[in-house]
Order: structure tokens, then C-alpha cells, then sequence
């Protein structure tokens, strides 16, 4: 056992990298990163908003009566899954069972979430269910929950049922990202919608000092990409061109297509004019389009040698994990505010941990107590240490009722201030009760490590080494397993 006490104290809590499998960062020699919500992080409030009000213009001028309404942006959350067939926005756990559900906006009772959900589970594969996986998703599930209200309402064209509705709002997004309009809001006042991180050129800085190579794989286009990196960048390089940070820039990527497929690069000129690629990818020049096998040739490197990092469940992590074995970091911005609510949680956490085992202890008794009275009733002996006459037997199983209701009144407060942690309505992002969520599930399929944002990695280093930690199980002693 070492005697030495570290020198470098760890970063906080919520700046961590989590690790699911185990990163050695001196093996990769490529590190990709995507754009929005990952190198570029916005304030989703603001951009949410106008993505909203843009959508609900668009929807306007189609003659629906949506004039009245307004983004809700506290209403939803990354991680929910939109049900088309029923109209209802749900969280479900890592099984698919459906722990929260809403229809339309208003939150389902228990009864008739149990009677709507008792007998189905959320499969992601089937197009019943559409996976809100990105901050860019918190205007289009509140427009869509608003809209089945309106439907429920009557105030809709009754062709229109809760699946139709779904398709209209993301192709009414489609369209208003496609239109460009709301980009060039963003380009014309970015210090209104983007967080600028000043420690992000410094880490990416280290890892090109490091020699490893960096590029940029994004599906914006060029003309957006330009601003919107050179605002999130160059504050912090010294007169220095963003672009100088990477060895290939690569926009309108068409990810996750990216990861799968042989399509021709398209090569950017400084004018923005375009024209085919001639010859081999070039250091230093963008591209349009392409495929991520071309970029491994580029730098000679096997697929588990790059490192990509980005904020799309799948567009970003499942593909190029499952077909390229690309290496892979989730940015989840979320996990900063989340981990400081629970770590202020922490005391009432223990003291709901330590009810919650007094009420296992208690049903247990119960139960016993029960099996008692059933072989007494059959004439047989009941299990040891526990009383012989039906009477005795009865007053415990009251005593055991009442003191189990006292421990319900202790311990309902406590675990609906645990269920709020992180977002008041829908609580952690990668719980959902005292399960893992459908999210958390995914993450962990497909993520190698996670994260609250890109500069975290100069707190692992170019040098890091992260270990998965010991998976728990059911029948771990410290689990309580019975």
C-alpha cells in the first residue's frame, strides 16, 4: 500500500468524467468532436425558445390556432420518450416500463398509468416511440404536448391524430432549421444564445500537444459552423484561428449516415465556393460530407484508437461505437446541475436509505408473520422465531401495520424531494424511481464515458487512465439483496 498522499486534489463532483468501459487516453491518437450542445454549448433556454417561436409561426401560417401558446421550458426534459400512438410523453426505466406519463401536458394518475402502461414497454426500435436524446428536443416535445391538448379540445382538424401531429411538428422543425432563419438569429447575436467555456481551448490545446490528432465532425453547414465557432474559440487563442485546433473540419456530415457509408467528400474553399475533393484529404482545409472510414485512413489509425465526442445518443455515440469502434464520451450538460442538487441532498438521502431499509425490515416481518398464520391454518409448524398461538400472531401483524404507516409518513416527504433532483417534474436524468432510466440504459450500452462538457476532459488529461468501477448486483451484501 502506498504511503504517498496524492498532490493533485480531484476536480469536483459535477465536473467528472464517468467512466462505463475503461478509457486509456495514451492509446487514442484521434479525438472528434461534434458541434452543437458539444463543443458550442448553448443557453437551451434561449434557443429553445426561438426554435419554438419559430415553429409555432410555421404553424400558424398552416392555419392552426397555436397563437396562444408558449414554451414551457422547465415542462420536459432530455431522456422522455414521445408515445405517437396515445399522445402521451413518458420516462421509462432501463427495462422500457413506463415509471411517468403524461398525456398531452397534464401528468397521468397512477391508476391510469397503470391501466394505459401495465402491459407495454418502451421498445426504442419500434416507430411508436420517439426518444427525445438531445437538449435540441425540449421545444418539440412541448409544441407536440400542446398540441394534443388541442386536438383533445376539438380546436384540430380531426384527420389529424396523435402520430400525424408528431410527424407535423418534426417536419415543421425540420423546415425552420432548413430555412435557415433561426441560424441567422443566432449568428447575428451569439452572446445571447452561447455559453462560452474559457477553459475549452486550453484543453484542446493539450491534447494537440499531446499529438493527437483533433478534427471536427458536425452535420451543421459551413456558413453556420464558421461563426459559430470562431465566437465559441477565438475569445481565448490570442489572435489565433480556431481552425488552427484541427487537423480536419468536416460540416454537414449527414451523421449518422457518417459512420456508415463510402459518400465523396466535398472540399470547401476559402470563399466558401465548393468542388469535388481531388487526391487525399488535406491538414488544415473543410470538407462537406464524406465517411468516417476515409478519416481513419486519413491519419492510419484503427477505429479504436479515435475518441469522438458528442451530445446525440445515437447519432453521435451508438453508430460510431457499434459500426466504427470508434471510442466514445456523451456530453450531457444536465449532470452539473443534477450532481450539485444531490450532493446537497446527500444527508436527507442517507437519512430515506436508512427508512427505506427499516420499512424492508419491517415487510419482511410481515410476511413471515403471514406464512405463520397460513401453516398454523394447515396444521403445520410455522418458520423458527416466530409466535406459536394465532393470537400473538395478530397482534404483531397490528403493531407491524402501525408502525409501517408511522415509516410511510417519514418517508414520503423525503422520497418526493429525491424524485425532484435535477428537474422538478420528470427528477434525475438517469434515474427514473429508484431504477436506472431508459437513458442511463442507453448511456451505458453505448458511451464508454460521460460527461458535463468538453473542457472536463484537461481534468483526465491527455495521459488519463479510467477504470470502469465494479458493477453492483442484486446479490451484492451491500445491495440488501433478500
Amino acid at each position: 500500500m502506498s504511503t504517498l498522499s496524492p498532490g493533485v486534489p480531484p476536480p469536483p463532483p459535477e465536473r467528472r468524467v464517468f467512466c462505463n468501459r475503461t478509457l486509456n487516453m495514451r492509446s487514442i491518437r484521434a479525438v472528434g468532436f461534434d458541434m452543437d450542445y458539444t463543443l458550442v454549448h448553448y443557453d437551451e433556454r434561449a434557443w429553445e425558445a426561438r426554435a419554438y417561436a419559430h415553429v409555432q409561426q410555421h404553424l400558424a401560417d398552416r392555419g392552426l390556432p397555436v397563437a396562444d401558446l408558449r414554451f414551457d421550458p422547465e415542462r420536459f426534459a432530455r431522456g422522455l420518450v414521445l408515445d405517437r400512438a396515445l399522445g402521451n410523453v413518458v420516462k421509462a426505466n432501463r427495462f422500457g416500463y413506463v415509471t411517468q406519463a403524461t398525456h398531452g401536458t397534464q401528468f397521468l394518475d397512477h391508476d391510469a398509468q397503470r391501466r394505459t402502461y401495465s402491459q407495454v414497454w418502451v421498445d426504442l426500435s419500434e416507430p411508436r416511440w420517439v426518444f427525445l436524446n438531445t437538449l435540441f428536443s425540449l421545444s418539440e416535445a412541448c409544441i407536440y404536448a400542446q398540441l394534443v391538448d388541442l386536438h383533445d379540445a376539438g380546436r384540430l382538424d380531426r384527420g389529424l391524430d396523435y402520430g400525424a401531429l408528431c410527424d407535423l411538428v418534426s417536419d415543421t422543425m425540420n423546415q425552420a432549421h432548413l430555412e435557415g432563419r433561426l441560424k441567422a438569429e443566432i449568428i447575428a447575436d451569439p452572446r445571447r444564445f452561447v455559453d462560452q467555456d474559457p477553459a475549452l481551448v486550453r484543453t484542446l490545446l493539450d491534447l494537440r500537444q499531446a499529438g493527437k490528432k483533433l478534427f471536427l465532425a458536425t452535420n451543421s453547414e459551413w456558413h453556420y459552423t464558421q461563426p459559430m465557432m470562431a465566437w465559441t474559440l477565438e475569445p481565448f487563442l490570442d489572435g489565433g484561428s480556431w481552425r488552427d485546433l484541427f487537423d480536419l473540419v468536416i460540416v454537414q456530415a449527414k451523421k449518422p449516415a457518417f459512420f456508415d457509408g463510402d459518400r465523396p467528400f466535398t472540399e470547401i474553399g476559402a470563399d466558401g465556393s465548393e468542388g469535388p475533393l481531388r487526391g487525399p484529404l488535406r491538414p488544415g482545409a473543410v470538407f462537406r460530407g464524406g465517411n468516417a472510414q476515409a478519416v481513419q485512413d486519413h491519419f492510419g489509425i484503427a477505429g479504436e484508437e479515435i475518441l469522438y465526442v458528442g451530445d446525440h445518443v445515437y447519432a453521435d455515440v451508438h453508430v460510431s461505437s457499434q459500426i466504427r469502434r470508434w471510442r466514445t464520451a456523451l456530453v450531457l450538460r444536465e449532470l452539473e446541475r443534477e450532481i450539485t442538487a444531490e450532493r446537497a441532498f446527500a444527508i436527507e438521502q442517507a437519512e430515506l436509505e436508512a427508512r427505506m431499509r427499516d420499512k424492508a425490515a419491517l415487510e419482511h416481518e410481515q410476511a413471515t408473520l403471514r406464512l405463520a398464520l397460513q401453516r398454523l391454518e394447515h396444521g403445520a409448524p410455522p418458520p423458527p422465531d416466530t409466535p406459536l398461538h394465532a393470537t400473538a400472531l395478530h397482534e404483531r401483524l397490528r403493531a407491524l401495520r402501525a408502525a409501517t404507516e408511522a415509516l410511510d409518513q417519514q418517508i414520503a416527504p423525503l422520497a418526493r424531494r429525491s424524485s425532484q433532483l435535477g428537474h422538478e417534474l420528470w427528477g434525475p436524468l438517469l434515474r427514473a424511481g429508484s431504477d436506472k432510466s431508459r437513458l442511463a440504459r442507453q448511456i451505458e450500452r453505448h458511451a464508454d464515458v460521460y460527461t458535463s462538457r468538453v473542457s472536463n476532459l484537461a481534468h483526465l488529461t491527455p495521459f488519463g487512465y479510467l477504470r470502469a468501477a465494479r458493477g453492483s448486483l442484486p446479490h451484492d451484501e451491500a445491495a440488501g439483496g433478500r
